[in-house]
């Protein structure tokens, strides 16, 4: 049976002003810490990403402070307005609606202007969907790359997880529903099949971690009707293996093309899982070898 949860019927006391960069819940309204209920209750306005999101937060923890909207298609006219207020002597707080704010979610402008202005600013830390997953992850934690949503073109995706395919340490995607299938097959065409976990709907009733190889965790939901939730992809960061250069790689694809009943597609497939390059790096390579050998034949 859940602990009940903490109240306190006192006036709340008056925050000192300045900008307070309150966590929140990203699922489960009980994964918010104390301090962040004394803070959203003792400011004197709350910049909220949508405020009929927070105000159902707001409820459960019989807060009553006023509400005032602040997402990524009004911030930059809103942040003069707070920035106003902060001055004048108000405490703000800024939440998002799930996690820390400022991280792949408003709040970034008004953090940096509060900076530029010399105001108080005070981060109230908690939970972050992003450090969430990778604890659970079994992935190395030692190191990692965070990158938030991959950008939506598909060509500056592309290019984006080509140039990580090198990245040793454990990299961390926010991805919508809707893509995540498609970004795991790009991902591993880009990296090879690595090792990842992809975390869905984290703290809530149907949290699930799906372990495996990027190929594994695309099988798995090729099987669902849909996909639902946010997502949050970890993927394991190029091992340490036997490096080869350009030179190397190039003399090895000549040899094995040289054989009878070689492919082009095949061969760089394996290559690339061989050696953990990007396919599309050995791929074009192994062209080039095959035109020039063309012109020379």
């Amino acid at each position: 049976m859940p602990l009940p949860l903490p109240m306190d019927d006192r006036e709340p006391v008056r925050c000192p002003s300045g900008l307070y960069v309150v966590a929140t819940p990203i699922g489960n309204l009980e994964d918010i810490t104390l301090r962040a209920i004394k803070i959203l209750s003792g400011v004197d306005l709350i910049a909220a990403e949508d405020t009929r999101h927070t105000a159902r937060l707001l409820t459960h923890y019989r807060i009553r402070t006023p509400l005032i909207s602040c997402h990524e298609h009004n911030e930059h006219r809103r942040t003069p307005e707070l920035i106003d207020k902060i001055r004048s002597g108000s405490a703000v707080a800024l939440v998002s609606d799930a996690g820390t704010p400022s991280v792949s979610d408003p709040g970034y402008r008004l953090v940096r202007a509060a900076v530029e202005h010399g105001l108080n600013i005070f981060p109230i830390p908690g939970v972050s969907a992003a450090v969430t997953a990778l604890c659970a992850s079994g992935l190395p934690t030692d190191a990692f790359v965070f990158l938030g949503f991959a950008p939506k073109k598909k060509g500056k995706r592309l290019e984006l997880l080509e140039s990580l395919a090198a990245e040793p340490r454990t990299l961390v995607f926010y991805e919508s529903p809707r893509r995540v299938t498609a970004f795991l097959d790009e991902t591993r065409s880009m990296m090879g099949n690595r090792p990842a976990v992809l975390a869905r709907e984290m703290t809530k009733l149907h949290e699930e971690f799906i372990r495996g190889t990027l190929s594994e965790i695309r099988t798995l939901l090729a099987d669902r009707p849909e996909v639902k939730g946010e997502c949050t992809l970890l993927v394991g960061g190029k091992p340490a293996t036997n490096s080869i250069s350009d030179a190397g790689l190039a003399e090895a694809l000549r040899d094995a093309m040289a054989q009878p009943g070689a492919h082009v597609s095949s061969l760089s497939k394996s290559f690339a899982r061989q050696y953990n390059l990007p396919r599309k790096t050995v791929y074009e390579m192994a062209l080039n070898i095959q035109q020039e050998a063309g012109k020379t034949s």
